[in-house]
């Protein structure tokens, strides 16, 4: 609701004015009457006043010199004058200081309300003129992102996939959109970087990557977009009209831009150019192109045109690989050699264009099962050795693409066989042990937890392990904990339940049984006994030196 403050210094004109006119037809709540400016000014600071109904001669400054300060501290309020004098002179004054109208007194209510309804008609205008305006700013801001959003409501089909209603829907956002575009995919995807960075860093070399992406394929705004899909991958919409997927400029483009991002962002990048497409069709034609990288396992680096893809061989035509001969170079030690023949094979498949997720998946099934196998021969637990994050990260990794399978590989034979010729040299591993076993000698530790910690079979560590102690590793710790027992027993204070604690213990009756089986006394007969020891060298020794 709107209101209006009637201004006059004539009194009964002012209430008049007031009481005369139906002001909540009109859309007005509350009318106000003031005196004098002064009055007025007072009212316009503490209520919003829509519209100004002042005459023009007034003591105390005139209705003009009000409407002046009006138009510089409320200038969204509109001004009418109602006065005695047909002066043109002030007539011309009103209106170069914008009041909305100028009647003559005696007014006619019925022409004041016509007054007052245009010039709350104009307040509205006026209203509606600035939300646009402050529209039009926030949509020339922001509108990458709303298009961005736009399209990638069309490519996850938030948007069904319908001409009419993709159409409504840019409708709506006001987004530049016609049924009649046409458009050239051209599926981008990030597959490997060739340094370290962080998640931090990730995204701006993301961003970096985007921005060439909109200079060198894109290049000009008239020309297409650039929208960030997530996971490493953009997709670029050309403007079909303007190109042929075919195009040789097109695809030497790609390359370009390939080699660029491999030179100045340390990455392997592929590009995947679609077919033309209307807008409604692009989720289709996104979905193809991902299945096209999702298919391509072979290279890193290059452009792949759709439909023209080359299609992979039948992989029975090349038969999967004898593994026992691996399996025997593995056992010799020959790691060389197993990595370069995995390279190899490898090799082998991508120059023939047999190499796809299927034939990639069950080789490295079979190599890891023959690794596994050696492993397991040679007694190491392979669980243990690969369950860090670095290893799980290679192996989620190794069917994506060759060179993330031939990673894998190598880490795993390497870590493998590296690790088994440290066994071979069972001293080393049993020296581990036995720094475990004195490092947890006051905790209940297992032979099972022992032989986790060196990544061996138990069965194959206690072989190793009484071949070099000529003990098992329960005599072991048994028959350490027991020594320490005597050596605190014999030089220390410390009471029996402090000791028996100390090497792993909790039961003080258990630890005199085992005690007493060992030593062939009780635990504090065997402390009697070092003290008896000790004074009887104490009194020898006084013997000799008087």
């Amino acid at each position: 609701m709107r209101r209006l403050l009637i201004t006059d210094d004539e009194f009964i004109t002012a209430e008049g004015i007031k009481h005369a006119v139906d002001w909540t037809k009109l859309g007005i709540s509350h009318v106000f009457t003031a005196y004098n400016a002064s009055q007025a000014k007072e009212i316009f600071g503490r209520e919003p006043i829509d519209i100004l109904l002042c005459d023009i001669e007034m003591p105390q400054g005139n209705g003009l010199q009000l409407l002046e300060w009006v138009r510089e501290h409320h200038p969204a309020a509109e001004t009418i004058f109602l006065t005695c004098h047909a002066d043109f002179h002030y007539a011309k004054q009103a209106i170069q200081l914008g009041s909305f109208d100028y009647l003559l007194k005696p007014v006619l209510y019925a022409d004041l309300e016509a007054v007052v309804k245009r010039a709350l008609q104009k307040i509205d205008e006026n209203r509606r003129l600035n939300e646009f305006s402050q529209f039009g700013k926030y949509w020339m801001q922001h509108q990458p992102l709303l298009i961005e959003r736009f399209w990638l409501d069309i490519l996850k089909q938030s948007i069904p996939s319908d001409p009419r209603e993709v159409a409504r829907v840019a409708e709506e956002r006001n987004i530049p959109y016609s049924e009649d575009m046409c458009f050239l995919p051209i599926l981008i995807h990030i597959r490997r970087w060739h340094k370290s960075y962080s998640l931090r860093d990730v995204k701006i070399m993301e961003y970096a990557i985007r921005k060439s992406a909109e200079e060198m394929v894109v290049a000009r705004p008239e020309s297409g977009l650039v929208i960030s899909v997530g996971d490493g991958f953009l997709l670029v919409l050309l403007n079909g009209e303007d190109i042929q997927p075919e195009s040789a400029s097109l695809y030497e483009l790609s390359e370009t831009y390939i080699r660029a991002c491999r030179d100045y962002f340390a990455c392997d990048v592929s590009c995947y150019i679609g077919d033309h497409v209307r807008g409604h069709e692009t989720a289709a034609m996104y979905g193809r192109l991902l299945a096209l990288d999702a298919n391509n396992v072979a290279y890193d680096s290059k452009v792949f045109r759709l439909g023209q893809e080359q299609v992979p061989a039948l992989a029975s035509q090349q038969p999967m690989l004898d593994m026992t001969v691996w399996a025997a170079m593995l056992e010799g030690g020959s790691i060389e050699k197993v990595l370069a023949e995995a390279e190899a094979y490898i090799e082998r498949r991508i120059h023939s264009g047999e190499l796809t997720p299927e034939s990639l998946n069950p080789f490295l099934q079979d190599v890891q099962q023959t690794v596994y196998y050696v492993l397991q021969v040679k007694g190491i637990q392979a669980h243990q050795l690969f369950g860090d994050r670095h290893s799980m990260e290679l192996s989620a990794r190794a069917t994506r693409s060759a060179t993330d399978a031939l990673l894998w590989l190598k880490h795993l034979i390497s870590t493998s066989m590296t690790f088994a010729a440290d066994v071979e040299h069972s001293p080393n591993v049993v020296d581990k042990a036995i720094a475990y076993i004195h490092q947890h000698l006051s905790d209940v530790i297992s032979r099972e937890e022992i032989a986790s910690h060196v990544f061996l079979n138990p069965d194959y560590l206690t072989r190793l392990f009484k071949k070099q102690t000529g003990l098992s590793i329960s005599e072991y710790v048994l028959k350490h904990r027991l020594n320490i027992a005597a050596e605190l027993l014999g030089s220390t204070d410390m009471s029996i339940s402090a000791i028996a604690s100390k090497i792993g213990y909790g039961n003080f009756s258990h630890f005199s049984r085992m005690f007493k089986k060992y030593m062939n006394m009780n635990p504090l007969e065997y402390r009697q006994e070092q003290q008896d020891r000790r004074k009887s060298k104490s009194r020898e020794s006084g013997s000799e030196r008087s």
